[in-house]
């Protein structure tokens, strides 16, 4: 049970951040899900685990980690579309 909440918030932290950012994730909720449990690794990585947590998620380095991910992510699939 424990998998499944890691990937429900996972994927409601992903989903906020393309919301925030205003661009769209490919692959849709599996994208989320990824942005979410990367952002979560790199926010863990750059902040640590301050704030509130939820399913051994930091949600505000989560959230922040998800945002600079789906933000370089945009910037690639846009550059890679050009082409």
């Amino acid at each position: 049970m424990g998998f499944i909440l890691y990937l429900v918030v996972g994927g409601l932290i992903g989903w906020l951040a393309q919301v925030l950012i205003g661009r769209d994730m490919p692959l849709g909720i599996i994208g989320n899900i990824i942005a979410g449990i990367v952002g979560a690794w790199i926010g863990g990585e750059l902040l640590g685990s301050m704030g509130p947590t939820l399913a051994g998620i930091a949600i505000i380095p989560a959230l922040i980690g998800a945002i600079i991910f789906v933000f370089i992510l945009s910037l690639i699939m846009r550059g890679t579309k050009k082409k």
